[in-house]
């Protein structure tokens, strides 16, 4: 599963300040942690509502592109079509921990979900849930 995490990350994960953890593939849940730089801070100095929705889509994207790595259709980049997003806590700029995973996928829809929690203290911080298209990987990624 690693394969994925072995190449170039994109700038985007990297930004974020992503790290791959872990993930099981019984449940199909991917595990990253993220370290938010202090440029994601808003005017409270906690990580800015959009950021956060990132954080979540990049895990549960993660989540898609894991489970499908050695499927028989080759691996899926997710299309969003929707991202839904629950703020439970502020997210401090300091590192959390995300878990995505793929609730349901077939070659045309895929049901994604995924939660943020403070690393230091386990403290759900927001959730989403998104549908999305499953895409071929652009050339680049492949």
């Amino acid at each position: 599963m690693t394969k994925i995490y072995e190449g170039q990350r994109s700038p985007s994960a990297e930004l974020m300040g992503s790290e791959f953890v872990s993930f099981d593939a019984e449940k199909g849940e991917l595990t990253t942690r993220f370290t938010p730089p202090p440029s994601f801070a808003s005017p409270r100095g906690v990580v800015q509502g959009g950021l956060i929705a990132g954080f979540l889509d990049e895990v549960m994207g993660g989540a898609l592109l894991a489970v499908t790595e050695a499927g028989e259709h080759g691996t899926k980049l997710p299309l969003n079509l929707d991202l839904n997003l629950t703020f439970v806590s502020v997210v401090p700029l300091a590192p959390i921990i995300a878990k995505g995973r793929v609730v349901k996928h077939g070659r045309r829809v895929a049901f994604l979900e995924g939660e943020l929690y403070d690393e230091a203290n386990g403290t759900l911080l927001a959730r989403a849930t998104s549908t999305a298209l499953p895409t071929d990987l652009p050339e680049a990624m492949q």
